[in-house]
């Protein structure tokens, strides 16, 4: 689980808890989840919160109505279901960490899971992934999705014209820093026989100014450390 330590909240009475399963709304019930999140959550929605519901949309996930909150945290206020049963939210903190007003996350069966700080980070994350696709792969649909937002946020074309060959890569220098993408990149070093970079990226994923809140960077390098600690004894058995 990523989100640990949360305090109780003064609002959490205003996020009823229903009997009913998600409510499925069209890609117009933006204005449904930006009105809840400014009367109900009492703060101010993400400007760009219509356009990341209609990619949402576009890739195949169902839009949820934000008052429907079987089984869900009261923390979150969810966006979309996907076709594995995970809810993509925003997380509205009881005090927001400094960047992170309101991250989207995605609710699974045990956890929460940290998919970006904000909504315009995440916006431009799809875009790049989906740029990175093989023509063939990618018709354009969630780029028309993200209208003036994606332009605002990125180029078509670009990750090709930076020339970078990982992705990954692309993200973490020209987008931002991604739970996910840290992790990958601790375990390529790991199949690639470098322990010891492998151990410095699981240590900086663990930096409190990273991902304030979460805490599941610190789960996952114990994970790191663990494993560098198998391999010592694994080659100590040839040293010694």
């Amino acid at each position: 689980m990523y989100a640990v330590g949360l305090q109780r909240i003064p609002f959490a009475a205003s996020f009823p808890l229903h009997q009913a399963r998600f409510g499925v709304k069209c890609s117009s019930s933006s204005f449904g989840h930006i009105s809840f999140i400014r009367d109900v959550a009492v703060t101010q929605p993400p400007e760009n919160l219509q356009y990341l519901l209609k990619m949402l949309q576009t890739r195949g996930e169902t839009i949820i109505s934000p008052g429907s909150r079987q089984g869900l945290i009261p923390l979150v206020i969810p966006l979309s279901a996907n076709l594995s049963g995970a809810v993509t939210a925003l997380l509205r903190w009881p005090t927001a960490p400094a960047g992170m007003e309101m991250p989207v996350v995605e609710v699974r069966k045990h956890g929460v899971w940290l998919l970006a700080k904000n909504v315009d980070q995440y916006i431009h994350r799809i875009l790049v992934e989906e740029d990175a696709k093989n023509l063939s792969e990618s018709n354009g649909a969630l780029f028309h999705a993200s209208s003036e937002a994606g332009k605002k946020l990125y180029r078509r074309g670009g990750f090709a014209e930076s020339q970078i060959s990982n992705v990954d890569i692309y993200l973490l220098k020209e987008v931002g820093l991604f739970p996910d993408v840290l992790e990958r990149k601790v375990k390529r070093h790991f199949e690639q026989g470098d322990q010891v970079s492998a151990m410095v990226t699981g240590e900086f994923y663990t930096k409190k100014d990273l991902f304030p809140g979460f805490g599941r960077p610190y789960v996952f390098n114990a994970e790191v450390l663990m494993k560098s600690v198998e391999i010592c004894l694994h080659l100590s058995k040839f040293i010694f």
